[in-house]
């Protein structure tokens, strides 16, 4: 965020301005504008080609009517600044107008914040009062924005670019308090019924093997925020996981090769034959009762029983632009589209876009197809390793 200040001037008619007073380029509204950031978001994910979002606000020292007129005539004065190509609209509606400067080719971030900086604040000058301009905040956000690996929470750094995610239309929010309320009752009963096999796996853990019941591991939930993650321990304790953090690595930069238990067949992309998992462990893992403490993480919020597999902060560091939209877009879940249709047979690019296929899609219906193929799934064991 940057504050203009400026020696006073008197407002001078602005010859330029007069000339494009005819420009028919739409100013688009406030939803129609936050879903133009979605669009270029993924535009850019594509070409590989950043784009700027540029907010022009005005602070509250006058009556909301006369800021909305001032902001009008910035809207005007903004299109000498921006190409054809270029988007204008409301970021918020007759409060904060925001410009997308698309397809930018200069690798340059703080030369083209300068250079626009110098220009809008020049145009501004000359349309304004020395007392509006003096209200003008001007704020530069660049996409793809940097995602912090190293603080907690690692997730984007600047949400203003997500608007889109971040408040979600009236009708979106209900459904989801439906998907949370279906989440905790299911996530209620199911600790209750399991219980009897929540207890018989704990024992048959501390019999097989030393170490606790439970695995905890770090992940990363939606908008990055990091949980504890509970799994029944399928492995001996003290193990190295750098093994599995090379792997991941390969798998998700599509460098990793198909893993066969046998020789049979083309096998999984995922680690087979491991020598730190338990006779008991491998047991788990193939029937994924391994997963059932999740439920813990579902009652208490951090995860779904249907949503993407939350992936381990060291994962994410891997992660193309692209693939980061798997944990902007859904809440973490027990099951997903990819759990019961692909697995660890397919590519890691394949299973990102089973995630998005289910965020984009998202229905209680889909969930409920999901839920109701998971067993299925278990019992064919396609994939699971």
């Amino acid at each position: 965020m940057r504050s203009v200040r400026v020696e006073d001037s008197p407002r001078r008619t602005n010859p330029v301005l007069e000339a494009l007073a005819g420009d028919q380029r739409e100013t688009l509204g406030e939803n129609s504008f936050r879903r133009m950031i979605a669009v270029e978001r993924k535009r850019s994910e594509r070409s590989k080609e950043p784009f700027l979002l540029l907010l022009v606000e005005l602070g509250d020292e006058q009556e909301p009517k006369d800021n909305r007129k001032v902001l009008e005539r910035m809207l005007e004065a903004l299109r000498l600044c921006s190409r054809e190509t270029d988007v204008i609209g409301w970021y918020k509606e007759h409060s904060a107008i925001g410009v997308m400067f698309t397809g930018l080719v200069v690798k340059d971030k703080d030369l083209i914040r300068s250079t626009l900086l110098s220009r809008v604040s020049d145009l501004l000058r000359n349309e304004l009062t020395f007392d509006q301009f003096d209200e003008v905040r001007l704020s530069f956000h660049f996409f793809p924005d940097a995602w912090d690996h190293e603080k907690d929470g690692d997730g984007p750094t600047n949400v203003t670019l997500y608007p889109d995610l971040m408040n979600p239309p009236a009708k979106k929010k209900s459904l989801l308090m439906m998907k949370r309320a279906i989440d905790v009752v299911a996530s209620g009963l199911g600790l209750l019924v399991l219980s009897p096999v929540f207890a018989a796996i704990a024992i048959l853990i501390k019999l097989t093997s030393k170490g606790p019941v439970l695995f905890k591991q770090q992940r990363v939930g939606q908008y990055g925020k990091l949980f504890t993650v509970l799994k029944f321990r399928s492995m001996f304790v003290n193990n190295d996981h750098s093994v599995h953090q090379e792997y991941v690595t390969k798998l998700i930069a599509n460098q990793a090769q198909r893993h066969g238990a046998t020789g049979a067949g083309d096998g999984v992309y995922k680690l087979t034959n491991d020598r730190r998992i338990t006779p008991l462990g491998e047991f788990l893992r193939r029937t994924s009762l391994d997963e059932l403490p999740q439920i813990f993480n579902v009652l208490l919020g951090e995860m779904s029983l249907v949503g993407p597999r939350p992936a381990i902060p060291y994962e994410l560091a891997a992660y193309q632009t692209w693939h980061r939209r798997r944990i902007l877009e859904a809440k973490p879940g027990i099951t997903g589209l990819w759990q019961v249709t692909g697995r660890s047979l397919v590519k890691f690019d394949d299973m990102v876009r089973l995630d998005l296929r289910y965020a984009n899609s998202w229905s209680l219906w889909l969930d409920l197809w999901i839920l109701v193929r998971t067993p299925m799934a278990v019992i064919r064991g396609s994939g699971a390793y």
